[in-house]
């Protein structure tokens, strides 16, 4: 039978993930600058696996706008090219038998605008995810209280499980402002 502590540790760790969760589909978000991490999504057919590109080759960022993929070898361009099409990235691959460039556009007001909606929405969805985690571990609180704990125990465990939920909620806010500044920035 667990313990307001592991209830408690349980409640820190499943918020933590969700935080790393909401970092993770922010930074996939691109805002105008090329980064590695933006193809880390898209998988290739590599001998008849489902491959992420960067266990199949090199990628790189060759200026503020531009990534460059040179694979490990060369019969996997086409592939490539064609996962990353089909990523529906909003970037054409340019292929010149050695390397793949990829320039990224640049954003438009409209554009920078719906991405700054998008990024909202995703910490939306991280909000509820840890609201549902307090409401949860709120839950098996009160299951403990009925399982003969203490009342003033379980009262306690409820309000350190609601600041740890505030300041997840605070660090939520935190990171969608970093990235709408990011986003907005021209």
């Amino acid at each position: 039978m667990p313990t307001t502590s592991d209830i408690l540790n349980s409640a820190r760790s499943a918020m933590k993930k969700a935080l790393e969760h909401l970092e993770a589909e922010l930074g996939k978000i691109r805002a105008g600058k090329a980064t590695p991490g933006m193809l880390d999504h898209v998988k290739i057919d590599y001998y008849g696996t489902p491959t992420p590109i960067g266990q199949a080759a090199t990628v790189s960022v060759a200026d503020a706008r531009t990534l460059t993929v040179q694979p490990y070898e060369s019969k996997h361009i086409p592939a490539i090219e064609k996962a990353i099409r089909d990523a529906n990235l909003g970037i054409t691959p340019q292929n010149d038998g050695i390397l793949i460039r990829l320039t990224l556009p640049t954003l438009t007001e409209d554009r920078r605008k719906q991405l700054v909606k998008n990024t909202k929405e995703t910490a939306e969805e991280a909000r509820v995810a840890i609201r549902n985690l307090r409401r949860d571990h709120n839950d098996q609180l009160k299951k403990l209280l009925k399982d003969g704990e203490a009342e003033d125990a379980v009262k306690a465990a409820e309000a350190t499980v609601q600041k740890i939920t505030d300041e997840h909620i605070a660090l939520v806010e935190k990171l969608l402002e970093a990235k709408e500044q990011e986003i907005m920035t021209v």
